[in-house]
């Protein structure tokens, strides 16, 4: 009655008898097996080029850098060469069974430079053969040049493939080596199992940790990689929505002037005609409307906490406190002003003052005791501006790593929503400079 009861517990396959975990367990060894060393077992892989950027290729130049790509190519055929050279030693003392023997250590450790799971089974077949031709039985079951080339074999493959694979491997060379050796050599020679099992075992180990340490270093690198992508678009949409921000303040400022202007415009004339009166009505319903939509529109970017500013935004006429706050942080800056000053549209007053801003931040921030001028151009149709710092002394001063690096980002930003250019580099003196041009129609000059 026990008996019963447990088997109709088991779980069944099809209505069909129940299956046991041991036999769960055994499917799923023989279809991993069958995945790693049966699928696609010839598929052409062939051995891709080194790279040569690492700590010592990447000081090798010209044509030592080209060739420096195939070393682990030359370093199979060397292999294979030692693999065939012992093979021919012991194949039958010359003539056509070691040029076989040698011909059969040599083609599987080739064969891993294009079908490394083929080389495998290859190795393991050649070996038989290759025993036929050796007159060193006492080499048993491997014979001497393939016993060579089998190690050479594994240790590629675990180095191409996946490290489970180096384990199968291992377990069906050593299942052969104790069958033929045990069950065909009879006790009448000498096994050399033992020895290509502690071998292989301590080259198949080093070959799966590094295998898995490149591969963890690839995986690092990817993640790293979309994480500084995924901070770089963060640091973008933030920097619009500031943008957006201030620009909806300086919109909706001018819009809400618009709407009251034209509320107040008909009282200012005495008996104004009812098409004026409702030109101007017009004009201050649109204006509303205006500031209504752009109202919505802003609210979407707008973060839960973020509350608009009590004071009008900053202007190139704030420009001389924010150096004074500057110069208390330790920035030794200078401010030259050429050509007319004259007020401009004041989109173009507030990036203005945010470039300075950032530029003079990333002095602080990347060039600590270093001195800056400030050059501000009012030239014929734009305003020029120029935010250059000397060299950081390195001597007495260590430079700060606060900040993420993507103040540019920002500048860059706020340049071409105003259509202008915008250019970076270093200086002949080691400094860094930062020229922007910001375009201003005469139009817009007259409006302001």
């Amino acid at each position: 009655m026990t008996e019963t009861t447990q088997t109709q517990t088991m779980p069944s396959r099809g209505g069909g008898k129940p299956t046991s975990p041991e036999f769960r367990m055994a499917v799923d060894v023989w279809r991993r097996l069958r995945q790693d060393l049966f699928h696609d077992a010839f598929a052409y892989r062939p051995l891709p080029a080194m790279k040569t950027d690492g700590p010592f290729t990447g000081r090798l130049s010209g044509r030592l850098r080209e060739y420096a790509a195939w070393v682990p190519h030359a370093a199979v055929v060397a292999a294979g060469l030692f693999s065939m050279a012992t093979a021919a030693t012991a194949g039958g003392g010359g003539g056509f069974p070691a040029t076989v023997a040698a011909f059969l250590a040599l083609c599987p450790v080739l064969l891993t430079l294009v079908r490394p799971v083929a080389a495998f089974w290859a190795s393991m077949a050649a070996n038989p053969l290759a025993v036929m031709f050796s007159d060193m039985w006492d080499d048993w079951p491997w014979a001497r040049g393939n016993f060579a080339a089998h190690l050479v074999v594994m240790t590629v493959v675990a180095l191409r493939t996946r490290p489970r694979t180096a384990a199968w491997m291992w377990g069906l060379t050593a299942a052969y080596g104790l069958f033929v050796g045990g069950a065909l050599g009879g006790g009448h020679y000498a096994s050399n199992t033992g020895p290509m099992l502690i071998v292989s075992a301590m080259t198949l180990l080093a070959a799966a940790a590094l295998t898995i340490r490149r591969t963890a270093r690839q995986e690092v690198t990817a993640q790293q990689t979309v994480t500084a992508h995924e901070r770089s678009k963060r640091t973008l949409l933030e920097e619009r929505t500031t943008i957006a921000r201030e620009l909806h303040d300086v919109v909706a400022h001018h819009m809400s002037v618009v709407a009251i202007q034209a509320e107040a415009a008909p009282y200012r004339v005495e008996n104004p005609p009812p098409e004026l009166e409702q030109a101007f009505a017009t004009i201050r319903e649109n204006a509303v409307a205006a500031l209504t939509e752009l109202r919505r529109v802003l609210g979407v970017v707008r973060a839960e906490d973020y509350e608009a500013p009590d004071a009008p935004q900053p202007t190139l006429a704030d420009l001389d406190g924010l150096l004074t706050n500057v110069r208390e942080a330790g920035l030794p800056v200078a401010k030259a002003v050429t050509g007319a000053v004259r007020e401009l549209p004041q989109g173009v007053e507030l990036s203005a003052y945010r470039i300075v801003q950032e530029a003079l931040s990333n002095t602080l921030r990347h060039a600590p005791g270093a001195t800056a001028r400030v050059e501000i151009g009012y030239v014929l149709g734009g305003l020029g501006l120029r935010v250059v710092n000397g060299p950081s002394p390195e001597v007495t001063l260590v430079k700060s790593t606060h900040g993420a690096g993507h103040g540019l980002t920002g500048m860059r930003e706020r340049v071409t929503m105003l259509n202008g250019e915008m250019a970076t580099g270093e200086t002949e003196d080691g400094g860094y400079e930062v020229t922007v041009f910001l375009p201003v129609s005469t139009g817009s000059e007259a409006g302001a």
